[in-house]
């Protein structure tokens, strides 16, 4: 297990208290706990970065790329490289897709992940 510092623990607090609308309105689908659904975490710190939305269960990251991402991919990719590295996986979807239809994509999700811990991620 990855630990965090202090300091990305605090901004991950942060986080969660300012997340963007997209964000909301996923973390609103994909909070519910029922049996045999996978579980995710919201702007969990798995040092140095802070995932949008993590499954421990099938290793799999997701990320809302707003427009400002358009401005980072440099960074997001040295990112998802570390990320794969650990062995988790990284999955990004737009803010204009979870804002068009934020149930479809958390069903996306939720199929990704089951299959990931299916095959044993």
């Amino acid at each position: 297990m990855l630990r965090s510092t202090t300091r990305t623990l605090k901004r991950s607090r942060t986080l969660r208290r300012e997340m963007t609308l997209p964000e909301v309105l996923l973390w609103n689908v994909l909070r519910g706990r029922a049996p045999g659904k996978p579980t995710f975490r919201r702007q969990h710190p798995v040092e140095p970065y802070i995932l949008d939305f993590y499954c421990a269960a099938a290793k799999l990251c997701i990320e809302i790329d707003g427009e400002g991402h358009a401005w980072t991919v440099g960074r997001d990719e040295r990112r998802d490289a570390w990320l794969n590295a650990q062995g988790i996986d990284v999955v990004r979807y737009g803010a204009k897709a979870v804002l068009a239809d934020p149930d479809m994509v958390a069903q996306q999700i939720f199929d990704l992940a089951l299959e990931r811990m299916q095959r044993g991620a």
